[in-house]
């Protein structure tokens, strides 16, 4: 693969068939043990020497993790665990509840074809994505936050099913 696929540049000239040999040197397994699966494009070197930042600051965003660690940790302890991603398999349905409309969204596990341990991997994201929120139930939108971060796997479906 030339390294240049999804940048702007557009000068990837990979076929999909050298695309699929290069993505097929993962495995699925392998790849379900991968929390977020996150495309990061190439920032030009002209953005990077701006000096007005964007976004949120470094100590806001501290602080946010801070919270939200500390309210893993209270609502984890009996478990014996510090952090979401620890969670072990047989608790996290009990720890990641979703509601009804919550469920709805599982259906796109299905159409991505992700195996238990993806779904299990996305329940754990959405709990942080909502602990970051300082909210105490997964939400849809934290749920649906989550499964965009899995781009293999949609890339995946998207190629099974032509």
């Amino acid at each position: 693969m030339c390294g240049w696929l999804a940048d702007p540049s557009d000068q990837c000239r990979c076929t999909p068939p050298m695309l699929d040999r290069y993505r097929a040197r993962v495995s699925g397994p392998l790849l379900d043990r991968i929390d977020l699966h996150v495309e990061v494009p190439r920032v030009a070197v002209t953005t990077l020497a701006e000096e007005t930042p964007g976004g949120e600051s470094s100590a806001t965003i501290r602080a946010r993790v801070i919270s939200a660690r500390e309210r893993q940790r209270a609502r984890l302890a009996r478990l014996g665990v510090a952090v979401n991603a620890h969670v072990p398999g047989r608790e996290v349905r009990r720890v990641c509840r979703i509601d009804a409309r919550g469920r709805r969204l599982e259906a796109a596990s299905d159409r991505l074809g992700l195996s238990a341990r993806a779904y299990t991997r996305i329940l754990r994201v959405a709990r942080t994505i909502a602990d970051l929120a300082d909210e105490d139930e997964i939400t849809t939108s934290h749920l649906a936050e989550a499964i965009q971060y899995r781009s293999l796997d949609r890339r995946a479906a998207r190629s099974s099913y032509g």
